[in-house]
This record gives structure tokens, C-alpha cells and sequence, in this order.
């Protein structure tokens, strides 16, 4: 039953939202009929009628999809009421659904500094506040206030979340950390994977600067946590700053046979600057992963998967290194034993038969493919919500999920 009105309720949801808060109205206008206001019963009644036609029209008009009319509704609604705080809670999301945060800031604002409300009411209006704030990009006072909330109540879920969140958007992997620990306490969702990939941050940033002691002392703590991907791969960065060859060998190939996907960016994360190494280090890093790199050209492991990242991989990491005549082989026999193969291996084919002089080949190569071309627009794109770049990301920048990515390269 739910999965058959699930897609109605996606498509009306800003209807149905309204005829909750309508409801809730109402509720709460006949707790306060009946816990002591006094107003004389026929007064009440109109009063009751009144607001029931402006929450009706409030209604209309967001089901419509028109907000500022539904605004305009509750304002006269609070003009006849002030008691009623659900009015006021209605009408502060409006205004920040509505891009008009400071409005909604003073009307929560205005709430928390009444004298006569209940606690409770008193920390949903922080809550808002700090929305608002979030909402608005005034983040310094977003994690203010998020932290004033959980002075009171620490069992707040959803500020926690929205706490890692911001942390985690402003690279500060120490707060990061401190509140995922936090949100596995009062959660139910397991956060050791994003657990291990903050402490995976932390570990990068000692790597960047040379300080592979406390690096090394942070990753293993992430291996703790949960082997992840971004952990495994600085690991081996790791044994390779350290040229501790035999490990970084054994590493290689357990990460190409457990994760076959990520080999075609797997030498590009490995090659990264480091600006702030000495000339030693970056010397010997260098040399290091040119023998890495040559044993994964020649590495012939029956447990690897036949991947397309795979080939790609060893073909352009042959053709960075001048190996023009193999890297044409390799790729040649692949796409003769897979006919269903991607547009990428394509290209690169299609390359190197121009590097190769074989001019009529690259021809016939380029005729058929652009009967069947499909653009792709970007490198990488986020299997959760579809984000896509260039870059690669361990954390998607508009799902803020964690190792997501996907990979294709640019035709």
C-alpha cells in the first residue's frame, strides 16, 4: 500500500505538508479551548472560525505552490491569535522555504524569548533558529546555536547530523570526528565507514606536510574503524614514502582484486605533489612508484578480474611511459575478445592507431563509433545522487555521502 502511494506523496508533498501543519493547528486550538483560555465560549468559537478558514486558505495556496499567499494567510492568522505557537513555527518555515531567512530568524528569535512558553517549545525554536542560520550560510552562528541545542538535550539526532555535516563541508576532520563518534552513540546507523574516511582526512593532511609518523599513527586508527577505499590507498602511499617495496607490491595487488574499479585512477591519486616534502622525499616517492608501476605493467595474477579499468590503466600508464607498440597490443586483443566494451577504450584505441601511423584503421575505428557516440559529460559521478566531476571525490559535495563514486572518463 505504501509503495503504491509513495509516488503521489513525492509529487504532492508540499500539499501534504500543508494539511499536516493545518491539523496540528487545529489540534492545538482545541487543547487551548479546553486547558483555560479565557474567552467567553461564542468569542472562542469565532476566533476558531476564523482561523480554520485562514488555515484552509493557507492550504489552497501552498498546494497551489503559492507562498507568499500562504504567508500572507498565517500572518493574519497570527494578527488574531498570538497563543498559538504552531502558527508561528508554520509560518517561520515558509519564510525560509521561501529564501526569507531573516525573517525567519526573528520570528524564532521573537519565540525564544518569550516568557511564557514550555521548554519544549522553547528548545524546537532553537532548533529552527539554528536551520535558519544553516539555511542562510551564517555558519559560525548555525554551530552556535546547534551547540546551544545540545546543551539542553544532547539526544538530538538530527543536529547532530547537520553538525557533521557542516564540520565535514569546512575540512575541520577533528570536530568531524568528534561528532560522528557522537552520532553512533544516538543513532542507529552504523558510521564506521564515514569514521574511518574523517580519520583518512586527518591522516592526508600529516602526509601532504611529511609527518608520516602521526600520518601513520591516524591511519591505523581508520583501519580500526573500517578498511575503506581512501585508507587503503594511502597506506600505500605510505610504503612507498618508506620504500618498503615488498608491502607496497602485496598492497597493490590486494586493492586491484578486492576494488578492480578504481585502478583507473588508482596511479593518478598515487602521483599527487606534494609541495611540502623535501627534495629527498619527493625524489625517492618518485623513483619508487616507477618501480610500482612497472610491476603492475608486467603483473599477471589470475585472481585480477579482466575489468576495462584494469586495460585502461596498463594502457595508459604505457603510453605515458613511451610504450606505444605494447600499450596497442594489449588494448587491441582486449577489444577483440569483449565486443561490448566503452566508448573510453574506443578512443584510446582510436589514438593510438594515429600514434601509430595507421591512418586508415583510425579512420574506419572513428566512422563506426560515431554511429554509436555517447556523450559523458564528466570523469566521476556519484552513484547516490548523480553529481558529477572531474575531481575525484571521497565525499560526494551535494549528497555528502561517503564513497560513492563512480568513474568514466571524457569522450
Amino acid at each position: 500500500m505504501i509503495e503504491f502511494f509513495w509516488p503521489w506523496i513525492q509529487d504532492h508533498l508540499l500539499a501534504v505538508v500543508a494539511i499536516i501543519i493545518t491539523v496540528v493547528l487545529v489540534y492545538h486550538y482545541l487543547i487551548e479551548r479546553d486547558t483555560g483560555v479565557k474567552l467567553s465560549k461564542r468569542y472562542r468559537s469565532s476566533i476558531f472560525e476564523a482561523q480554520s478558514k485562514i488555515f484552509l486558505n493557507a492550504t489552497q495556496y501552498l498546494i497551489s505552490g503559492n507562498k507568499d499567499l500562504a504567508i500572507k494567510e498565517f500572518l493574519n492568522a497570527v494578527d488574531i491569535n498570538r497563543e498559538t505557537m504552531e502558527t508561528y513555527f508554520a509560518l517561520g518555515g515558509l519564510f525560509r522555504s521561501n529564501g526569507e531567512i531573516e525573517k525567519a530568524i526573528s520570528i524564532h528569535r521573537s519565540l525564544i524569548a518569550r516568557e511564557n512558553i514550555s521548554e519544549s517549545t522553547r528548545l524546537r525554536a532553537l532548533k529552527e533558529l539554528a536551520v535558519d542560520f544553516d539555511k542562510g550560510g551564517f555558519i559560525d552562528k548555525a554551530l552556535e546555536t546547534y551547540k546551544d541545542v545540545l546543551k539542553i538535550n544532547r539526544d538530538q539526532y538530527e543536529v547532530i547530523s547537520a553538525l557533521c555535516r557542516i564540520y565535514e563541508d569546512i575540512e575541520d576532520w577533528d570536530e568531524a570526528y568528534n561528532y560522528r563518534i557522537m552520532l553512533s552513540k544516538v543513532g542507529h546507523e552504523n558510521q564506521a565507514e564515514t569514521i574511518s574516511h574523517i580519520l583518512v582526512q586527518k591522516a592526508r593532511i600529516l602526509f601532504n606536510k611529511g609527518d608520516f609518523v602521526n600520518c601513520d599513527e591516524d591511519l591505523e586508527d581508520a583501519f580500526r574503524f573500517a578498511p575503506s577505499v581512501s585508507a587503503k590507498i594511502l597506506r600505500l602511499k605510505l610504503f612507498l614514502i618508506k620504500g618498503d617495496m615488498e608491502r607496497a607490491r602485496f598492497h597493490l595487488l590486494e586493492i586491484l582484486r578486492e576494488h578492480p574499479m578504481y585502478a583507473s585512477f588508482l596511479f593518478v591519486s598515487l602521483a599527487e605533489r606534494f609541495n611540502e616534502w623535501s627534495e629527498t622525499d619527493r625524489r625517492n616517492y618518485s623513483a619508487r612508484l616507477d618501480i610500482l608501476r612497472d610491476y603492475f605493467l608486467v603483473l599477471d595474477d589470475k585472481e585480477l578480474p579482466d575489468s576495462p579499468s584494469m586495460v585502461l590503466s596498463k594502457v595508459r600508464l604505457m603510453k605515458s611511459g613511451g610504450d606505444i607498440e605494447n600499450a596497442y597490443q594489449i588494448l587491441k586483443g582486449w577489444i577483440k575478445e569483449h565486443s561490448n566494451h566503452s566508448d573510453v577504450l574506443k578512443i584510446e584505441y582510436i589514438k593510438l592507431l594515429i600514434q601509430l601511423g595507421m591512418n586508415d584503421d583510425a579512420m574506419k575505428e572513428v566512422m563506426g563509433f560515431l554511429e554509436n557516440i555517447h556523450e559523458s559529460l564528466s570523469r566521476h559521478f556519484c552513484s547516490q545522487c548523480g553529481y558529477e566531476s572531474d575531481n575525484i571525490f571521497w565525499r560526494c559535495p551535494q549528497c555528502h555521502e561517503w564513497e560513492t563514486i563512480q568513474f568514466r572518463w571524457k569522450v
